[in-house]
This record gives C-alpha cells, sequence and structure tokens, in this order.
C-alpha cells in the first residue's frame, strides 16, 4: 500500500534565483508545484545523486559561499 502523500512540514527557505529556477523547471517537467519536487528529491535523495559529483560540487559551491552572499 503506497505512503500517503501529505505535506507536513512548512519552513522559510532562501534560494539563488539560478536554484529556484531549475527547481521550478525541474516541478514543471515532473507535473509537480515546488513543494512535491522538493519532498521527491529529498527523499530518493541517494538514487538521484552522483556521490563523488556531488562532493566536488559541494566544495565549491562552500568556497564560493561568502562570495555569492556580497
Amino acid at each position: 500500500m503506497p505512503k500517503r502523500f501529505r505535506l507536513t512540514r512548512r519552513f522559510p527557505v532562501a534560494m539563488t534565483e539560478d536554484g529556484y529556477r531549475k527547481l521550478k523547471s525541474f516541478a514543471r517537467e515532473a507535473g509537480l508545484d515546488e513543494g512535491e519536487a522538493l519532498s521527491f528529491l529529498f527523499e530518493n535523495f541517494n538514487s538521484v545523486i552522483d556521490e563523488e559529483n556531488l562532493t566536488h560540487r559541494l566544495r565549491l559551491f562552500n568556497s564560493e559561499l561568502e562570495a555569492r552572499k556580497r
């Protein structure tokens, strides 16, 4: 029996413009709203990422983060 899909948590999120555009694009292509798309990505996180690529991209993002905040 499939789990009932309920959005039980709401939280304020700050995103970059690029990140939000990609989220909206992914959600539209998948036929989901943004909250459903985020739920899908995080519920299936290990299946949808390449761990080596994630580690590399995370290091790059963190190294640029302070400069991007200004």
